[in-house]
């Protein structure tokens, strides 16, 4: 009987190491587990890494080259890069069991004993040696590097009270008590932040990764350690925290540059996959492509913004936290006013300044801007961006405007607010306020119909205001933040409205937008 021909009910019910043996087992290194069995998926045509998106081409190839050549990795890139899921996902490429020797600590494989606990046992018992089956969902192991993480934590060091309770002088091996590294033996051992570990907890690294083998306080022990090592590291640690050590970066062997995501389309699907949205909210709230496709642009917005440190990055957790917080504002909206459905608004994007805050890293000048001023420029920027995929460019408008050519589509819109009209949007606001209030306006009911003549209900809507949105950002009206919502007039007008200008004595809310 072949132990290729089993399957996984009939391995456990194999419980010695005789039984272990007639079954044909044959040990192999975690390293060939993982590239046979990335073989056969690639063969298979299976999806090896599934929920990652926008590394089909790039970073997948890499990690699957560096496997096939049973390298350590070490995944380079900035925050929220998915560097921590991938090393994660790889448990999936292991055997679903391996065989270990019952009682040890240090997952010893029962026909190659590594540790003394197992050699004596399997001396003692032969073929009666007891054996379990470890799964691969416990053959992975993650340690943040903080600088407070020592040697003893990742190796080891004799332990003074193993050595009191079963009376062996320091002398004796069995007193020394196995880091993490050691019982992580056929395993997947991660370190994040590697570059935040001290250099010389760094250099205690050296021999695991070329020999494999550790040495504890002097005591001589040679353990020839089966471990398929992962790092990840962000590129900007190296100058502000700390950085690898060049011996340590010459022994892993393969370094893989991963990527923010290079399409709005495909940051999208990470957000709307890693959103999490309760059963209760996805019911009461009803959301259109266009508002993902404006949370998206905010994160695009601020990685390419001034005052955004670029050297930082935009994690991709912003766009998630501030998709939760838009479905979260219409949700309160809704409980507030006691409505059973809602759709989301453009004013509802007041809900994801929070998240933008919370998520980026300012420079000097952003600093000196303040960190809620640039996100509500970001939110702008995101919004005129969009605006140009639904509706014609204003600015080209207004060129043609000039040279008396062309028509102006957004004029009656203009032409109300020019004479004094003011519409007021409170974030709060019930559905029927808040429709009653935008169909009030000359023109704008006209223009979607015009436009997106299939358009009906909530979502025309949504559209209605969103034109209002994009008409401030392109300097045709103007747009100011209340309290309680925003405020809509004609831009002329505002220009000579003292309550635009901001004095020593006024509240930071009550301000135009600088943009």
């Amino acid at each position: 009987m072949s132990y290729k021909t089993l399957k996984s009910g009939e391995l456990l019910n194999i419980h010695t190491l005789g039984q272990l043996k007639a079954a044909g087992y044959q040990s192999k290194s975690i390293k060939d587990e993982l590239r046979e069995n990335l073989i056969l998926k690639i063969k298979n045509k299976e999806q090896v890494f599934e929920g990652i998106w926008g590394y089909e081409d790039s970073v997948i190839p890499d990690i699957e080259r560096a496997i096939l050549s049973q390298h350590h990795i070490n995944l380079l890139g900035l925050r929220g890069q998915a560097k921590t899921r991938i090393a994660r996902l790889m448990v999936n490429l292991l055997d679903e069991y391996v065989p270990v020797v019952t009682g040890s600590e240090l997952n010893d494989d029962p026909l190659q004993p590594l540790s003394r606990f197992a050699k004596d046992l399997v001396s003692e018992m032969g073929d009666l040696t007891p054996v379990g089956w470890l799964h691969r969902s416990d053959r992975y192991t993650e340690k943040l590097a903080t600088p407070d993480v020592s040697v003893a934590d990742l190796i080891g060091d004799a332990d003074p009270i193993k050595a009191a309770t079963l009376k062996l002088p320091y002398s004796d091996e069995r007193v020394v008590h196995f880091g993490l590294i050691p019982r992580s033996h056929r395993c997947i051992f991660v370190i994040n932040e590697l570059p935040d570990l001290q250099a010389r907890i760094q250099v205690s690294l050296f021999n695991i990764l070329q020999e494999g083998d550790i040495q504890i306080r002097g005591f001589k022990i040679r353990l020839p350690l089966d471990i398929q090592f992962v790092f990840t590291a962000n590129p900007e640690d190296y100058t502000n925290r700390g950085s690898i050590v060049t011996p340590l970066k010459d022994r892993i062997d393969s370094q893989i540059v991963t990527h923010y995501p290079k399409t709005l389309e495909i940051g999208k699907k990470i957000t709307l996959q890693e959103a999490k949205l309760k059963h209760g909210q996805s019911e009461l709230v009803s959301s259109n492509n266009l508002m993902d496709d404006l949370i998206e642009q905010i994160a695009i917005e601020a990685r390419q913004s001034e005052y955004v440190d670029s050297k930082s990055g935009v994690s991709a957790r912003m766009t998630i936290s501030a998709y939760e917080n838009l479905i979260s504002t219409a949700e309160r909206r809704a409980l507030i006013n006691g409505e059973d459905k809602t759709y989301v608004r453009i004013a509802d994007l007041v809900g994801v300044i929070p998240a933008v805050c919370g998520k980026v890293e300012l420079v000097y000048e952003g600093e000196v801007e303040g960190p809620v001023i640039v996100a509500q420029n970001l939110v702008g920027k995101a919004i005129r961006t969009q605006f140009l995929n639904y509706f014609p460019d204003p600015e080209k408008i207004k060129k043609a405007a000039k040279d008396k050519a062309g028509k102006n589509p957004f004029k009656p819109i203009v032409e109300w607010f020019m004479d004094g009209n003011i519409m007021d949007i409170l974030n709060d606001g019930p559905d029927k306020d808040y429709s009653a209030r935008l169909r009030t306006i000359d023109g704008l009911d006209d223009l979607i119909e015009k436009v997106y003549p299939a358009m009906q209900g909530r979502e025309k809507l949504f559209m209605m205001e969103f034109v209002l949105h994009g008409l401030s950002e392109f300097s045709m009206i103007s747009k100011k933040t209340l309290e309680k919502g925003l405020q809509f007039k004609d831009l002329t007008d505002s220009l000579f409205d003292l309550d635009n200008f901001k004095f020593d004595d006024e509240d930071d809310e009550d301000q135009d937008d600088k943009y």
